[in-house]
């Protein structure tokens, strides 16, 4: 249970983020409790991975590391 503050505050917070307030809670507990961030992308690391139409699994390595497809 948040007051009313609580709740209002991180409501705000997500909405500026674009973001979700569970998921701003988990961070802050995760940071209150010492807990080392995540490197594992979020949903939001992914959002529009579909919306180019050129892309293709035939040429994942051009679009990951570069025109020539090598880092």
């Amino acid at each position: 249970m948040l007051e009313d503050w609580q709740y209002e505050t991180l409501k705000a917070q997500a909405e500026r983020r674009g973001r979700s307030m569970s998921e701003l809670l988990r961070e802050m507990l995760d940071a209150s409790l010492g807990k080392e961030p995540s490197l594992t992308p979020g949903l939001e690391d992914i959002r529009g991975i579909g919306a180019d139409r050129k892309a293709s699994g035939r040429r994942h390595d051009e679009f990951l590391y570069g025109k020539n497809g090598r880092r």
